[in-house]
């Protein structure tokens, strides 16, 4: 519905050519179940539609009367229009099978009337309207919950109000719902309900859900909800508002609202590690002047005086440590202090965002009424169903049931779709594989291309060094190999799921979200997980070094550590990914509209329909809102896993989500079909993912911080190798660092294969150096750990069980001190039963005694009166 100002439903029916006569499910009425197309035996008595003619109203939401409002809009293609497309036999079938379908919703209180389309002869669309004895029957049936009476509990206002208003949606344009205390809508009570106006008593997202039902205006020329919720919620200048949810869920559903209120409370908690991450990042910025280490490496009469060793065989040369300035520099601006302290606080934040998100979705669940909603069963899949061809006995009602496939059927499927992940999960590792061989075959070539001369006073050392230009563009690669694959293991992961045949919708959705995030997470995190705690870690020493299958050697990370080419990967995917989605989710639906519109300009210059206008429309999939989730989960991912190694990485999040936000929004009221407002209790199987991740991001960013910084080396060195016994200064300082965390090799200990070509300078030096903690040559142990390498590894061990522990307690106090549901929430929980049980079961039970009382009192009478004596 890209119009603004539309509020109309459309559905298409699609009708295969195969398809077998049975029992259809509608699934717009909450899946309910009519008589089988083919038991018809009078076709004369089937109801039909009322045909009209277009009245020239583009913009009307109401039957041709002006009266019966447009709930719902079904559209089919005209087989006696086609020619010879389909065979006879099929076209009859078909049409017995339309007719019968809409005999069935007549049959049930529904109100239809066909209009043929203006532009294509071929389509025609069917309008429903749902009476208000049809809304009270389906209300009762699926159990919703509607308003007794109006919340009587006192609210207390928060110290803050007055600046959260400042970014509240205008209160005159959308005005603040009502809260009510609910329960479960009888017919029998319904004077019992807060009704004020039949057509105000059903809001809109629950009219949808029984037959997409539009909310009625108060005012004729008021713009509609949708035109609202574009101007005051996806509009661009709303950016900094707060969304108004309660609308959003009164027009799309429960499923679309909870969404929103989980990214906007995602997003509200993401200002915080912004500000805390950006603080660690400025404090880098404004420390790494002082940063010794750096300032050893850039030295000309320190760094400039080491030669390091060759990091390939033959085609690399010496090198000078001066040419690693740049970087280092860089380097001092990320690996800080401040890269520690941000690490422990995101372990925290981390944990208060998924506990205070479980007080705000209880919130929800009873302001929204979908606490029972689980308790209901759940509607079978049409596609299981129309497989149902085994018969086995059910173990609870023993009774005979019918199954798509046997227990060995079962077990064979599972088997297949389990390979099936595996082997592409192996695909994506095959690739990461690939992706190392390039960096150790592409570092071959940057080292012999590039100039490395021994004083390193080039313009373009400073910059673009052999690992420079080998990370950057082994990023790139691997971003564009990521992009590829989520796009073919997309369609892979919707096959195996549908092989897989899951009886209910959310059985579907979590077993395609657990394959997609699996894959996901091998796709995207893989590459970071090789940067942070493999690369440069098994690479031996120049005299023995250790290959990759036998032929390519192992890489080796700066002198400063690996942190720094991380921090680029994360730069390069998180940019690069968010870029890639808002363009693609702009620009893609965008486009095919605009040319659906060309298209249907250049065809007719007529009046059109609004409900002809939204069928042009691009559909929005039967996953909905799965594909936002994923792409936030994946983000969320980012932001915690690897974020003390990318301490921007929680402002590049927020930023990109103040603009999903509008653009999710704007996606949804003007590119895309409405969806049938669905209802959702949460977030699914996504909150136990990001609870995972969550555990997983405290060892991880330990991790990074003890094996992939140099931060536990400097700590080491600082506090017990620069005083006696092992160091020669008389005070704790951090000079010498470099020069002690650098070994010595002779040259003349190179294997043949590996001696690099002799070069005219270096004639009359006998070592190099390189990045690790061993004896020098000629020592008794030459070339062996030394005794600084056994305190670093005792080191970062001690570190990674003690932050682990400390953090993990913090959070475990976190989630004992904050509860699940609030005391406000609580309380009105309370009090809803209690008026449920007041209003409701008291009254019908003080009914029920005053008519057995009078029937008591009749009989009584009547047996008085026959056996009382004539004479009296």
């Amino acid at each position: 519905m890209a119009a603004l100002n539309q509020d109309v439903l459309v559905e298409v029916e699609e009708e295969d050519e195969d398809e077998e006569d049975g029992d259809v499910v509608l699934e717009e009425l909450e899946q309910t179940i009519f008589p089988s197309y083919g038991t018809t035996s009078d076709q004369k008595n089937l109801h039909t539609a009322e045909w009209v003619e277009f009245d020239r109203k583009p913009d009307s939401l109401f039957f041709n009367d002006g009266q019966r409002r447009i709930d719902f809009v079904l559209v089919y293609e005209d087989e006696s229009k086609k020619e010879n497309r389909t065979k006879k036999l099929n076209k009859k079938r078909k049409q017995r099978k339309r007719e019968n379908y809409e005999s069935n919703l007549i049959s049930n209180g529904l109100e239809l009337e066909a209009t043929r389309s203006v532009l294509d002869e071929h389509l025609i669309f069917v309008k429903v309207h749902a009476p208000w004895e049809v809304l009270c029957t389906y209300a009762e049936v699926m159990h919703i919950k509607l308003p007794l009476q109006p919340n009587d509990l006192k609210a207390r206002d928060s110290a803050f109000n007055w600046f959260s208003r400042l970014f509240r949606v205008d209160e005159n344009i959308i005005k603040p719902e009502q809260e009510f205390f609910t329960a479960p809508f009888e017919k029998d009570h319904l004077s019992n309900f807060y009704i004020q106006d039949k057509d105000m008593f059903f809001n809109p997202a629950t009219r949808s859900r029984i037959s997409c039902f539009r909310h009625k205006s108060e005012d004729p020329n008021c713009p509609s909800e949708r035109y609202l919720l574009y101007k005051e919620w996806a509009h661009p200048q709303k950016i900094f508002k707060l969304q108004p949810l309660d609308f959003v869920r009164k027009y799309y559903g429960e499923k679309i609202g909870i969404y929103f209120a989980w990214l906007g409370f995602y997003t509200q908690m993401l200002l915080l590690a912004a500000v805390v991450g950006l603080g660690c990042f400025l404090y880098g910025c404004i420390t790494k002047d002082n940063c010794t280490w750096s300032q050893e490496v850039c030295d000309p009469n320190i760094g400039g005086n080491i030669i390091m060793c060759p990091q390939c065989d033959r085609e690399c040369t010496y090198w000078n440590l001066t040419i690693t300035c740049e970087s280092s520099k860089k380097l001092c601006m990320f690996d800080s202090f401040g890269t520690l302290v941000f690490a422990v606080f995101m372990g925290i934040w981390v944990t208060l965002f998924l506990e205070f998100w479980k007080r705000r979705q209880a919130e929800l669940e009873y302001e929204w009424d979908t606490v029972e909603f689980l308790e209901q069963e759940e509607q079978i899949r049409p596609e299981y169903e129309a497989r149902c061809t085994h018969i086995v006995m059910n173990e609870i009602t023993q009774e005979e049931e019918r199954v798509p496939y046997t227990a060995c059927g079962k077990c064979i499927r599972m088997t297949c779709c389990t390979s099936a992940v595996f082997f592409w999960i192996l695909l994506i590792i095959a690739s990461v594989i690939g992706i190392i061989i390039y960096r150790l075959s592409v570092f071959l070539v940057f080292s012999s291309t590039l100039p490395r001369h021994i004083n390193g006073t080039e313009a373009i050392q400073k910059y673009l060094t052999p690992q420079t230009a080998t990370s950057v563009t082994a990023s790139i690669i691997s971003f564009i190999i990521i992009m590829i694959l989520n796009i073919i293991y997309e369609k892979v992961a919707i096959m195996i799921t549908d092989y897989e045949l899951p009886r209910t919708q959310t059985d579907y959705e979590n077993s395609l979200t657990m394959k997609m995030f699996l894959f996901q997470f091998v796709n995207y995190y893989s590459s970071c997980f090789y940067i942070a705690f493999f690369k440069g870690k098994f690479v031996g020493y120049p005299g023995d070094p250790v290959y990759w299958l036998g032929k390519y050697r192992n890489e080796e990370c700066d002198p400063g550590g690996c942190l720094l080419e991380l921090t680029t990967q994360l730069a390069i995917i998180v940019g690069g990914k968010s870029i890639w989605n808002n363009v693609q989710e702009v620009l893609l639906p965008w486009i095919k509209n605009l040319i659906g519109r060309c298209c249907t300009a250049a065809r007719s210059e007529k009046v059109i329909p609004r409900w002809e206008q939204d069928y042009h429309l691009q559909p929005i999939g039967k996953l909905g809102l799965f594909y936002e989730y994923l792409e936030m989960v994946i983000q969320f991912g980012f932001v915690t896993l690897f974020v003390a190694s990318f301490p921007l990485a929680p402002l590049l999040a927020l930023i990109n989500n103040l603009l999903e936000i509008r653009i999710d929004a704007w996606k949804i009221t003007t590119q895309f079909r409405r969806m049938v407002p669905q209802k959702a209790q949460d977030i699914g199987a996504w909150q136990p993912i990001m609870q995972g991740m969550a555990i997983l991001a405290v060892v991880t960013n330990a991790m990074i911080i003890a094996f992939t910084s140099d931060m536990i080396p400097r700590l080491v060195y600082y506090w017990s190798f620069s005083v006696p016994p092992y160091g020669n200064h008389s005070d704790y300082t951090m000079k010498g660092y470099i020069n002690n965390t650098l070994s010595v090799f002779a040259v003349s200990d190179f294997r043949k294969e590996s001696k690099p070509v002799p070069l005219s300078w270096f004639d009359n030096q006998t070592t190099c150096r390189y990045r690790d903690f061993r004896y020098p040559p000629g020592h008794e142990h030459q070339y062996e750990h030394n005794t600084y390498y056994w305190h670093v590894i005792a080191a970062k061990l001690a570190f990674i069980v003690v932050m682990e522990h400390i953090i993990y307690f913090v959070k475990f106090i976190i989630s004992y001190a904050i509860p699940d549901v609030s005391k406000k929430t609580k309380s009105k929980i309370k009090r809803e039963k209690y008026l449920t049980q007041k209003l409701l079961h008291e009254n019908h039970l003080r009914v029920m005694k005053k008519n057995v009382g009078n029937i008591a009192d009749k009989i009584l009478n009547v047996t008085d009166t026959t056996f009382r004596p004539k004479s009296e």
